[in-house]
């Protein structure tokens, strides 16, 4: 199971703006998908992590 940022409609995002600004915090919406990890190589490995390096974010292999 992976966990990343939801996409949400813009109805869902009016109710979480509305509630930060109540709040006075920052709010993060996630959900979860059924991924499964991909078998990667170690060449695919470094490539994937001189990436990751490079644009200072995290990738995951997954199947399609």
């Amino acid at each position: 199971m992976i966990c990343s940022l939801s996409r949400l409609s813009e109805p869902d995002l009016k109710e979480i703006y509305a509630l930060e600004k109540d709040l006075n915090k920052a709010l993060l919406a996630f959900s979860f998908r059924d991924f499964k990890p991909a078998d990667v190589t170690e060449e695919d490995l470094f490539k994937i992590r001189e990436l990751e390096k490079r644009l200072g974010i995290t990738l995951l292999a997954v199947w399609k």
